[in-house]
């Protein structure tokens, strides 16, 4: 599993055998089963994650409603950052939609990760500006495309997704009821 995780990372800085043992030390497997939570809401974010194997989705409850904002899947960094880097109750969801495979690194080992490593800062700034750009963009999204739009998006982006998330999941995050998104799909591929 660790080398997924080094090839990850060395695909943004080098890393010496010395640094990828720090790497291998700093980083512990987890699983998780399907519906299990990496995050539950009002739990502190103890750690960031690489999924190895399986998929999450973020997800907010909102007056009893499941709203998914997002999906990840195998070499992606799992974490809510809002409550990871400062230490405090999230309002954000994280669960496996499958089972997951991961290797989790906690806050404090986070820091020292970023001591330890030449470039590691800079690694870790790299993968905050993704996920940042991503999700400015899933918000102008959601904002200025139609629910077809973000359907076709999800297509194009992650066709793969369409096959391992439910109708259900897939439906809450373009924004719509499954109905609605069944009258889309019929229009896309009719």
């Amino acid at each position: 599993m660790i080398d997924t995780l080094l090839h990850s990372i060395q695909h943004i800085i080098p890393l010496s055998t010395k640094e990828k043992d720090i790497v291998t030390s700093l980083f512990k497997e987890k699983t998780y089963k399907k519906g299990d939570f990496f995050l539950a809401d009002g739990q502190v974010c103890k750690h960031a994650g690489f999924i190895v194997k399986g998929l999450i989705r973020y997800y907010i409850n909102h007056d009893g409603e499941e709203k998914t904002y997002e999906f990840g899947q195998e070499n992606n960094f799992v974490c809510n950052y809002e409550s990871f880097l400062p230490q405090t109750p999230s309002t954000k969801i994280i669960q496996a939609l499958e089972d997951c495979e991961m290797l989790q690194i906690s806050y404090t080992d986070l820091q020292l990760f970023y001591q330890s490593v030449d470039g590691a800062e800079r690694f870790g700034r790299l993968v905050i500006e993704q996920v940042f750009v991503g999700l400015l963009q899933a918000l102008g999204s959601l904002y200025t495309d139609s629910p077809e739009n973000r359907y076709k998006r999800l297509l194009k982006e992650h066709p793969n997704l369409l096959q391992r998330v439910s109708q259900y999941h897939i439906a809450s995050y373009v924004g719509v009821k499954p109905q609605s998104l069944s009258r889309i799909r019929k229009r896309i591929f009719a």
